[in-house]
């Protein structure tokens, strides 16, 4: 039976990982994001602490934690900065199509480089012209003998730059759409792998963001994750399983900027009183309240399905587009708290509202999420 109530080991995990992001996040955020440079060191530390991947099977060298273990974590550090956290957390999105379709020997070699040191790895099914089109991809797979030739080039990369390995989609004919999609696991430093330019972007600017181009590279037969009609179904149970942190990612930005409306609202006076007493900002805040609750709701529900084994497409896309739309609205109404003050950078709020945009759009936007919910209402019906 779903309980809502953590366990003692759960809340432990709260506090160090809440401990770890007001030490070491939280005064490190804003500089980041001007400079857009990842904090490699804070990063080892929380792969040191087990912050990193946290989900891989303690057979592989991971903690094994639960799914809603990872959310809590995700939230946690999400509320010290979502770019910091997407990309201190993106190993899970990469891990999880081997966790799914991966062999023995590929998840020890590619998971164990994970647990081993603190790298990255990078899942790559988006491109240029296929985002929300997913089966559209035109990256082309062709067999070589023994071996797949690749030939492509993916976009909006999270990690792309710094990735030991990437988990790749790839298509024998794109007039095949889903049916001719296969999945592989590449080395970053196999020939014809390369980096393009990385991208600069509106808010999560700590974050890595960079175009993988691949051509001619020789992929052996053993790093086949999904095979020719299979990949495309891979693809989607992977997001079915990592959309939920998108959701968590979304209740640490809404928490965080609920504290700084709150204390703002109670310092801050206007017509001889704290605007905390003005009847439109409890309004505001009460709003943010009830967004951040509900999404917590959805996020630990649809963690806990995966956890079941029982994980699927409509409570994890509930807790996606209800959790990023939900923490747009509420990072908007902080920096309409905040008034003027909240459009500038000396206050922490309008890199909220710049950080909650893109949980809208990557992982599958908030009007795709909505497509999946109805497919699956309408499913149930009939």
């Amino acid at each position: 039976m779903w309980n809502v109530e953590l366990t003692a080991e759960q809340k432990t995990l709260v506090d160090e990982t809440r401990r770890f992001t007001r030490e070491k996040i939280i005064p490190i955020a804003a500089e980041a994001d001007k400079t857009h440079q990842f904090p490699m060191d804070v990063y080892k530390e929380a792969w040191e602490l087990g912050l990193v991947g946290s989900t891989i099977p303690e057979a592989y060298g991971g903690a094994g934690t639960t799914e809603v273990d990872h959310v809590l974590l995700t939230e946690e550090l999400a509320f010290g900065c979502t770019g910091i956290q997407t990309s201190m957390t993106a190993n899970t999105l990469a891990a999880t199509p081997l966790l799914i379709a991966g062999n023995e020997e590929q998840k020890k070699k590619y998971l164990g480089l994970l647990t081993s040191e603190p790298v990255f790895a990078s899942y790559a099914i988006t491109e240029s012209a296929a985002g929300s089109d997913a089966a559209g991809i035109q990256t082309r797979c062709r067999k070589d003998g023994k071996d797949w030739i690749i030939n492509g080039e993916k976009s909006f990369i999270t990690n792309g730059a710094w990735a030991r390995w990437y988990v790749v989609f790839a298509t024998v004919d794109a007039s095949l759409r889903h049916r001719g999609i296969l999945g592989f696991v590449i080395d970053r430093d196999a020939p014809g792998v390369s980096v393009g330019k990385t991208e600069d972007k509106l808010g999560q600017r700590a974050s890595n963001t960079a175009v993988i181009n691949f051509e001619d590279v020789r992929v052996p037969s053993a790093n086949v994750l999904a095979e020719e009609g299979h990949g495309f179904k891979l693809a989607m149970q992977t997001f079915d399983r990592t959309r939920p942190d998108i959701g968590a990612g979304a209740c640490g930005l809404m928490r965080r900027a609920l504290e700084e409306s709150i204390a703002y609202a109670l310092e801050r006076k206007t017509f001889g009183a704290p605007i905390a007493e003005h009847q439109m900002v409890q309004a505001m805040i009460a709003e943010m309240g009830i967004k951040y609750e509900a999404t917590r709701l959805l996020v630990w529900k649809s963690a806990w399905q995966i956890d079941q084994g029982s994980s699927n497409s409509l409570v994890a896309s509930y807790s996606k587009a209800f959790g990023a739309d939900s923490a747009m609205q509420v990072a908007t109404d902080a920096v309409q708290v905040f008034g003027g003050n909240g459009y500038i950078t000396e206050y922490p709020v309008e890199k909220l509202m710049r950080d909650a945009k893109v949980l809208q759009i990557y992982e599958g936007t908030s009007q795709i999420q909505r497509l999946v919910i109805a497919k699956n209402l309408f499913a149930g019906v009939r």
